[in-house]
Formats: C-alpha cells, sequence, structure tokens
C-alpha cells in the first residue's frame, strides 16, 4: 500500500468541511492547504506544487468548474479530484469533462476519499497500481495486461483492455463518450467516428460471451455503465 505523504490543495468555502477533510488526511499522514476562494486557489496553483486539488463545485466567487477549466487551459496538470453535493450522473459527467480526473460526491466515506486521491497520485507520478482491480465478478490484471469474468479469461485485445481498464478504474460509474475519447485515445475532440461504438461493442461481446448477466449497460443520452456481472 503507498503511503507517501501527499500535500494537497482543497479549496472551498466551507470552514467546517474544510476542516473535516483536514482531519481526515491527517490522520492518513498527508497535509492540507486550504483556500476559501478561487481567485487565491488559481493563483496558488500556479506557483506552489501539490500532490492534488480538491475542489468544491459551489464557491463564493467562481466555481469548481470554471477553476477546473482555467487550471487546464493555464498548464496545471495537477490532478484534480471534485468533491461535490452534486452527484448526480450528469454532474459527474460534467465535471469529468471539464478536465477533473475524479468525482466525488457527498456524503462519502473517508476511507474512499484518501484512496482516490492516492489513485492519481500514482497516475500523475507514473506508479500505477500493479494489483488486481476487482469489481464484482470482473477481474483486471494491470501489469500483466489480463482480464477475468468468474476467473475464465477474457481476450481481449489491447486496446479492448485499455477500454475494460478505464470501466474497471470507474466500476458503476456512468462513463461518458467524451472520457473515452480523453483517456483512453487521447483525443480532446470528437472525430466524429463511430471508433467508440465499433470498440465498446466489441468489448460488450466478450464480456458477455458465453454469460447469462449483462456486463456492459448503454446509459441513453449519457454513456456507458460496467455492471458487475454476478450471476
Amino acid at each position: 500500500m503507498d503511503t507517501t505523504p501527499m500535500r494537497i490543495l482543497y479549496v472551498e468555502d466551507d470552514p467546517r468541511s474544510a476542516a473535516a477533510v483536514g482531519e481526515i488526511l491527517a490522520q492518513s499522514g498527508d497535509v492540507l492547504v486550504w483556500e476559501d476562494n478561487g481567485s487565491a486557489a488559481l493563483l496558488r496553483a500556479g506557483l506552489e506544487p501539490f500532490d492534488a486539488i480538491i475542489l468544491d463545485r459551489m464557491l463564493g466567487d467562481i466555481d469548481g468548474l470554471t477553476i477546473t477549466r482555467r487550471m487546464r487551459e493555464g498548464g496545471i496538470g495537477t490532478p484534480i479530484l471534485i468533491l461535490s453535493a452534486l452527484g448526480r450522473s450528469s454532474d459527474r459527467a460534467e465535471g469529468l469533462d471539464t478536465g477533473a480526473d475524479d468525482y466525488l460526491a457527498k456524503p462519502f466515506e473517508p476511507e474512499e476519499l484518501v484512496a482516490r486521491l492516492r489513485a492519481l497520485h500514482r497516475r500523475s507520478t507514473g506508479r500505477e497500481h500493479s494489483a488486481v482491480i476487482l469489481y464484482g465478478a470482473f477481474e483486471c490484471h494491470v501489469k500483466a495486461r489480463t482480464a477475468f469474468r468468474d476467473n475464465r479469461h477474457l481476450p481481449l485485445s489491447p486496446k479492448e483492455f485499455e477500454l475494460f481498464r478505464y470501466f474497471m478504474e470507474n466500476a458503476g460509474e456512468v462513463v461518458t463518450r467524451e472520457m473515452l475519447l480523453r483517456h483512453v485515445w487521447k483525443m480532446d475532440f470528437d472525430p466524429q467516428t463511430n471508433v467508440v461504438d465499433v470498440n465498446i461493442g466489441r468489448l460488450r461481446r466478450k464480456l458477455e460471451d458465453g454469460f447469462e448477466r449483462q456486463a456492459l449497460e448503454t446509459i441513453l443520452g449519457s454513456g456507458y455503465r460496467l455492471l458487475e456481472g454476478r450471476a
């Protein structure tokens, strides 16, 4: 388990929320730097090094999505986690599409917040977790680049594995077409082709072939969601 201390910028205008998150991170050995407004946070993030940034969406001066967009436009590549009471699928998709790396809805479990921050830090420093990602009947062996369902090996192509891995990293959440283009194909634009649909179709067939339960759910107008796939 990675226990390297992190230095984290938290942008939140509620002192009680900031204190609560500060206590959680202190218990895990991390350091929290708090800013209560977006303008100060933008300035600080551009001048000081942070391992991750936590942003609330609803702030007094600049909303969290605008801050995210300005940070990315300004070349700040620090991992951003949006922590918000707005937790609908559309809210999450909007936050991720703006440039955030992760989105956690309130209320949340302290352990999950710390785990997500550590996962962001691993990815940003090139120290991706080499263990197995588990979700329902599925297993994703990151280092070996192999996939299983109910202990049955799934013969995925390299691109199908990247898709599967991304769904496993966002298990149970709605993944939009834009998210897939950005994180799997490394595109910041929609090429107006059916590349996503074709690859999703291939992946779905391999995840579901020989099983009764559905694996990938299409959310009309939103994207796709990986299901647990248990019998």
